[in-house]
């Protein structure tokens, strides 16, 4: 006990000598608790990497590009994913001599610090950063990100598999997702050989040859229909199943595919309409059939699909990680899907984004369905990462992300130590961020 208190103690009595002993244990504690709670040390960015893994990915809204960030901290470096040489640099450059634990002041500085409003590239570059300044955090206080934003509020998360085929063949590939452990299986919208028949360039037609396959979507309906039934079969009446419209479909054909296939109870009807037209088409679709829409795999952040969320016009979005720009938008997005009741099927990214993923979803309390894709295995570039077992993402309770890399199979693209120009940024009274 603190001495002057145990001296006037003596003279107390038992119900006073008690609040004062608890009086001297919560001082003691109080002394204690600035070390254990300010456990984050005083740090400062000091350089961005950029480094290309070896099965790189072209298609951008699935960059597995790497991304280090250093500080001035001996062996506190951060991870992340995805984005290109050009969308990371100009993001990395605010980040250079900024604390790396005011995470949502990078993240307003990133996205304002710039004259044009950030496009979906530039916020998957900023995303692959914001994910790096996550896993700084958490390696820091020795924590998984997900204890740093609420805690795991499942256990793992659902999967599905993908596959394509017609008849027996898609019932047999159905049946052995459901015994690998997926929550569903996917199927493809009846999609052709692009190249054309037998690989050797696409049909010919009057005005010539053409580079690739005649997709039909009026024919191809139909087809859907047949394959729908097939894979009911196949996933069983315990079973999911869902389809990728893959944005091929003018409204007219995509509402005859979800009315053909509503007896077969869909977990849900995948970009059934054209995403230049989601906003417009989306809403009347949601009121003409019954069964479950999902869309947004090209989306950026927020502000792409609000509305559609708010009005409950779709019942999963498909947004993912790091194309919304990072863990930090994607828990304002799992906020307004909670809000309106509408799930998360993330579409998939790198392996990275994917191991993210757990620690951004597992405390949201909605439903969620990952796209698991090729990440099955862990790439060579990957020693420590994604957890996939049974067919479902399991946390692994390792520091920050849980990632760590095998730096022989990175080639190192560029390296960004100099905040470059000074750039005209306001703020407003309280100190908060406001664009310039």
């Amino acid at each position: 006990m603190i001495p002057r208190l145990k001296k006037a103690a003596a003279t107390l009595t038992p119900t006073r000598r008690h609040f004062l002993r608890n009086l001297a244990v919560g001082a003691a504690a109080a002394a204690v608790l600035p070390r254990a709670f300010g456990a984050l040390p005083k740090a400062k960015i000091t350089k961005v990497n950029i480094y290309r893994p070896p099965n790189l990915n072209l298609h951008f809204n699935q960059s597995n590009m790497v991304v280090t960030i250093e500080t001035d901290q001996p062996g506190l470096i951060g991870v992340g994913e995805g984005g290109s040489h050009d969308t990371i640099e100009q993001c990395a450059t605010r980040l250079i001599g900024k604390n790396p634990f005011d995470i949502e002041r990078c993240w307003q500085d990133m996205y304002r610090a710039w004259f044009y409003p950030p496009g979906r590239e530039k916020i998957h570059g900023l995303g692959a950063l914001d994910m790096a300044l996550w896993d700084i955090k958490g390696k820091s206080l020795g924590v998984p990100v997900y204890d740093l934003i609420g805690g795991m509020n499942r256990t793992f998360l659902e999967s599905y598999s993908s596959g394509a085929g017609t008849g027996t063949l898609l019932q047999e590939l159905a049946r052995a997702a459901m015994e690998q452990g997926f929550r569903a299986f996917r199927m493809d919208a009846a999609s052709l050989d692009r190249m054309g028949r037998g690989g050797q360039g696409g049909p010919v037609t009057d005005a010539g040859p053409l580079p690739g396959a005649i997709y039909n979507t009026h024919e191809r309906v139909r087809q859907v229909a047949k394959d729908a039934k097939d894979l009911r079969i196949g996933v069983g009446e315990n079973g999911d199943w869902l389809i990728d419209l893959h944005q091929r479909f003018d409204f007219a054909d995509g509402l005859r595919a979800c009315k053909l296939v509503e007896e077969y109870e869909p977990y849900l009807m995948e970009d059934p309409v054209r995403p230049d037209n989601f906003n417009d088409d989306l809403p009347k679709l949601r009121k003409m059939t019954t069964v479950p829409l999902a869309a947004g795999e090209e989306w950026g952040q927020r502000w792409d699909f609000n509305k559609l969320v708010e009005n409950k016009d779709i019942d999963y979005v498909r947004c993912t990680l790091p194309n919304v720009g990072g863990i930090t938008e994607m828990l304002k997005i799992a906020a307004l899907c909670e809000t309106h009741a509408v799930g998360i099927v993330p579409h998939f990214t790198g392996s990275i984004s994917t191991a993210a993923l757990v620690h951004a979803l597992g405390p949201f309390s909605g439903p969620v369905l990952v796209e698991i894709g090729s990440n099955r295995t862990l790439p060579p570039h990957i020693n420590q990462g994604l957890e996939f077992r049974k067919g479902k993402v399991w946390p692994n309770g390792r520091p920050g992300l849980g990632v760590t890399l095998n730096m022989e199979q990175l080639t190192l693209v560029a390296s960004i130590t100099d905040p470059g120009a000074a750039r005209p940024v306001y703020f407003r009274p309280d100190g908060s961020q406001t664009s310039w």
